[in-house]
């Protein structure tokens, strides 16, 4: 896999590169990331959801412990403006309730059932310490797993939301997740939007961020389009399957970091580590750990 060798140290530690582009408002004040540079990122896609019913903290607990280098935590926001780690809009594909996550409280959320679900879809890893396990807030997430741990935070539908963007840079500094004695790779805030993007930035210059996207064709994309993404992203995120080496190779000529997903099987993630990606989410993490590992 000479491809993977050759892109391997072009991905430096996720930011080693980014740390330039996130900010070139006060790229002064960014704190050199600590990450290896011949470290592909291994991120656990709602923990390692393939295991565990996902967005759960037994998701997360065994992300980390299948060397998952980074948590990945999808946000909504309750009635009550509580940040929580749930994917969808609605209650009722992760948990027995039903509706929108917006119009109930934390309490009321927290009374529902977010792991049993898992076990009927998914019945050859079923386990009865899932059922009954509630939904988690993001300072839950954090509270459990501290400072030791790194976060790709992912701004759901922030147009449903107005200050979600505020609340989520408010429970990072709460944290000390974010500032001047912290790795600016500790916390990535992803997003669709490139307005929920730039308003963290505004907010917080100093915070990694990456553009998703999706393509329903095969993927193109512009000299000029790379060159707007990096005026306030230090990456892109796309679905894996609409991408190929070209693709990969001319968005790391532009200096941009790349995470596809959600990668879960052997073959495509070695296909993808030999184009020169920089990472992957996948909900199987140990699978991705075995793959970087045999590819070494």
């Amino acid at each position: 896999m000479r491809g993977f060798f050759r892109n391997v140290l072009m991905s430096a530690a996720l930011v080693g590169m980014g740390s330039g582009m996130v900010g070139q408002v006060d790229a002064a004040e960014l704190t050199k990331p600590s990450l290896s540079e011949n470290k592909i990122l291994n991120v656990s896609h709602r923990g390692a959801s393939g295991y565990a019913p996902e967005h759960t903290l037994l998701a997360y607990e065994l992300g980390q412990q299948m060397k998952g280098d980074y948590i990945e935590v999808d946000l909504q926001m309750t009635k009550d403006g509580e940040l929580i780690a749930m994917h969808d809009e609605t209650l009722d594909r992760t948990t027995n309730g039903s509706g929108l996550v917006k119009d109930y409280t934390l309490e009321e959320i927290k009374k529902l059932d977010a792991g049993s679900w898992f076990n009927e879809r998914y019945p050859e890893y079923a386990k009865d310490e899932y059922v009954g396990l509630t939904v988690p807030t993001l300072e839950e997430v954090i509270q459990k797993f501290g400072k030791d741990a790194r976060y790709y935070i992912e701004t759901k539908s922030p147009e449903v939301y107005p200050g979600m963007e505020e609340k989520l840079i408010e429970i990072l500094n709460q944290y000390k997740l974010t500032g001047p004695n912290v790795p600016s790779s500790k916390v990535i805030v992803q997003s669709f939007s490139a307005e929920s993007l730039k308003m963290v930035h505004e907010l917080d210059p100093t915070i990694p961020l990456v553009q998703l996207l999706w393509y329903d064709t095969p993927a193109a994309i512009s000299d000029a389009e790379l060159e707007e993404y990096k005026t306030y992203s230090i990456g892109l995120g796309m679905n894996y399957n609409r991408i190929d080496e070209a693709y990969v190779q001319k968005v790391r000529q532009h200096e941009l970091l790349i995470h596809p997903y959600t990668v879960n099987e052997k073959e495509d993630m070695a296909k993808l580590l030999d184009w020169g990606v920089t990472g992957m989410f996948t909900n199987f993490p140990d699978r991705l750990q075995e793959v970087i590992r045999e590819s070494k």
